[in-house]
């Protein structure tokens, strides 16, 4: 099984002018431009991850989570890769037209299964009701967008799939339904999850390979399954 290395190694340093507003704060505090300058903030990862494997970065807001992932995204090779951040919500064609129409151009038979296909696809990412399936994807709530864009996703032929704030605007019950199918999608198709969120109430649903913690204090601990 190939597996690959992703790495993240970032520097935020402090390079700002020194403005009368931030000469006035820096008094007040007692702070020097040295001190501020020393005090550059360290992100640093390394993960080994394989097809079919998910990564799931968690730790409290502000530690760095997405800075994280966005390292490892650039790791991965363009035509292979995914973030469901940039994935267009289209205004003018239903989600189930957008998700492809998988085989609709060569015969009964297989205009049936495209059908049948698109409806999985858009049910393990829990968009069941028909006014959303027959809607837009612009037009969805903000929850329901989110929930087309990890369809469209999974719907794809990339290997490597990210996403950033991972059901953190869903509401628990349906999180842990996505997490579930997410789990025995990634183990039966062979796609790669990276995933990042502040919440751990997931854990036991997404079950990931990889565990990357990330402290407030730049630190990354990561922890495999064994």
């Amino acid at each position: 099984m190939e597996q690959n290395k992703l790495t993240a190694s970032k520097i935020f340093e402090w390079k700002h002018p020194v403005t009368q507003a931030v000469s006035s704060v820096m008094r007040a505090f007692g702070m020097t431009v040295q001190r501020l300058k020393n005090n550059a903030i360290v992100h640093h990862c390394e993960i080994t991850i394989s097809p079919g494997q998910i990564c799931y970065i968690t730790g409290p807001s502000g530690s760095g989570k997405s800075v994280i992932l966005r390292e490892f995204y650039k790791q991965c090779d363009d035509k292979n890769k995914i973030n469901i951040e940039d994935i267009t919500l289209e205004k003018d064609k239903t989600c189930v037209d957008c998700l492809g129409g998988k085989g609709q151009s060569t015969g009964d038979r297989n205009h049936k299964y495209g059908f049948l296909e698109i409806l999985r696809t858009l049910s393990l990412a829990g968009l069941t009701d028909v006014f959303c399936v027959l809607n837009s994807p612009a037009n969805l709530s903000e929850g329901q967008k989110y929930r087309y864009r990890i369809a469209k996703a999974i719907a794809s032929d990339k290997q490597f799939i990210f996403a950033d704030e991972f059901c953190s605007q869903l509401d628990r019950v349906t999180a842990a339904v996505i997490s579930h199918n997410i789990r025995k999608l990634s183990a039966k198709t062979g796609k790669t999850f990276v995933l990042a969120s502040a919440h751990d109430d997931l854990l036991a649903d997404l079950r990931p390979d990889i565990i990357v913690i990330k402290h407030l204090a730049g630190e990354a601990e990561v922890i495999y399954k064994k």
